[in-house]
């Protein structure tokens, strides 16, 4: 079989506890151990003292049968290409935030210059029959670098965060290079149908190409800019039933035994989320703070416990963020809390998937209501972990990809806090045969489509 090349913006290096690196890192690093490969991308590393791009080789590293190389970035190329054009130009575009683009000319410029030294660096690692995987919104341009070396490889490309509708993407200046750079891929993966869609009416309107195939399944096809290529949705997983063992284990842990003995008995609401402005973090706090309002009995028998560690702390609108929701956990807080009961917790760390996974399986609702969201492994996550004789209920909001799949889950607009609290109340007093039953049909869709299920879905593709 031919070796497998996965190309990501983090690699997980062996040295790497997978707990932490997440289900995605440990199906990649399954398919390239089965068949041998190479993990190539950026070390997560910046280098302080380099001024030149081209004088940064890769590091190399190796575990069985698969190699691992890694690119530091300049302090230039860091804030070009990582702060400044991936996460404050094309972050907010696919999550539909306009007016929080900062574009600017000079970031454009390094993210395409940066995907042109990975390009030049990957190229002599490269074997004639390797097939390419190249893994989300950093690296959109890389095939077409790639393809201006001479490579003829069968190059594969997965997004894994929203597509956006034409409308907004032509708001991006670039957008048309953008796109003709996406085409030099021979297979396009996407979350949802509404992304391949999303593509399809860029590519008809804006491109002048055809669209051709299935788009509802997975074998869309698409001409333009002279090249012709296939796209298609391919909703990822998790390893579904490694996900219920550690929730098994983890419900037993120390961490969860503290919890559960903090609460008292009371039900827990639990939202996990990295700190970011797409997980509608703060219209959760306030759908929170209108149900103790509106319905006062769930006031001193419900907590609602809020993980989200903090990323990208050195760009404005997180730090923003980060203040809003300290203010409006003091305001809940203060308005509502007893002597013995805090009705917010707020926590700005991390903890390992084990414990969360504990921490699932204890609470009565899982919170779930990203403004947008690519797919939202951790609404699947929440389900996987639950108890299956005394389930929670999930609470989901329809901008979420896992929507799609998990139609047992309590739907919602993120926007609406007064609905969001109505759903919350409804969670907390659901019947236990009607969690059941919801819950069954989620795990059902879990079994079917496990992240081992996307993996080989995908790559099967690409090399058909």
């Amino acid at each position: 079989m031919a070796r497998l090349v996965v190309v990501s913006n983090r690699v997980a290096m062996p040295r790497e506890r997978l707990s932490r690196a997440g289900g995605l890192a440990v199906a990649l690093r399954e398919a390239l151990q089965s068949q041998g490969g190479l993990w190539f991308g950026w070390s997560g590393e910046v280098n302080e003292q380099a001024t030149a791009p081209d004088r940064l080789a890769p590091r190399h590293a190796r575990q069985g049968r698969v190699e691992y190389a890694v690119l530091d970035l300049t302090p230039e190329e860091h804030r070009q290409f990582y702060l400044e054009f991936a996460n404050a130009t094309l972050w907010p575009l696919c999550h539909y935030r306009l007016g929080l683009i900062n574009f600017n000319r000079a970031s454009w410029e390094g993210y395409l210059a940066v995907n042109a030294r990975f390009a030049e660096q990957l190229v002599p690692l490269l074997r004639p029959d390797d097939v390419i995987w190249i893994h989300d919104y950093h690296f959109i341009p890389l095939a077409a670098e790639l393809r201006r070396r001479g490579v003829q490889n069968r190059i594969g490309f997965f997004l894994h965060i929203p597509f956006p509708a034409p409308e907004v993407l032509a708001a991006l200046p670039g957008h048309e290079r953008l796109v003709r750079d996406l085409c030099a891929y021979d297979l396009i993966g996407f979350q949802t149908i509404g992304d391949v869609r999303a593509l399809s009416e860029y590519i008809l309107h804006e491109a002048g190409g055809t669209v051709s195939g299935d788009l509802d399944g997975a074998d869309g096809h698409i001409t333009a800019y002279g090249r012709s290529l296939r796209i298609g949705a391919f909703p990822i997983g998790i390893d579904t039933e490694e996900f219920v063992r550690m929730a098994v284990a983890g419900a037993g842990s120390a961490e969860t035994r503290r919890l559960t003995e903090s609460l008292v008995g009371r039900s827990l609401v639990i939202g996990v989320d990295r700190l970011d402005y797409s997980k509608g973090i703060p219209q959760r706090f306030e759908a929170f703070h209108h149900l103790l309002g509106a319905r006062p009995e769930h006031r001193g028998k419900v907590t609602f416990m809020q993980i989200a560690p903090i990323s990208r702390g050195e760009v404005a609108q997180y730090r923003k963020l980060r203040n809003e929701l300290d203010g409006l956990t003091g305001r809940i807080n203060g308005k509502f809390a007893e002597f013995d009961w805090v009705p917010v917790r707020y926590l700005n760390k991390a903890f390992s998937r084990e414990t969360l996974a504990g921490f699932y399986r204890h609470a009565r609702v899982g919170f779930v209501t990203p403004l947008r969201d690519g797919m939202n492994l951790v609404a699947k996550e929440y389900v996987a972990s639950q108890d299956p004789d005394d389930p929670g209920v999930l609470v989901l909001s329809r901008f979420a990809g896992a929507a799609r799949e998990m139609q047992g889950a309590l739907i919602v607009n993120p926007y609406d806090s007064e609905a969001l609290a109505e759903a919350l109340d409804r969670a907390l007093t659901m019947p236990r045969d009607e969690r059941r039953s919801r819950w069954e049909s989620m795990m059902a869709v879990l079994r079917a489509n496990t992240i081992t299920h996307w993996r080989e879905r995908f790559l099967s593709q690409l090399r058909a």
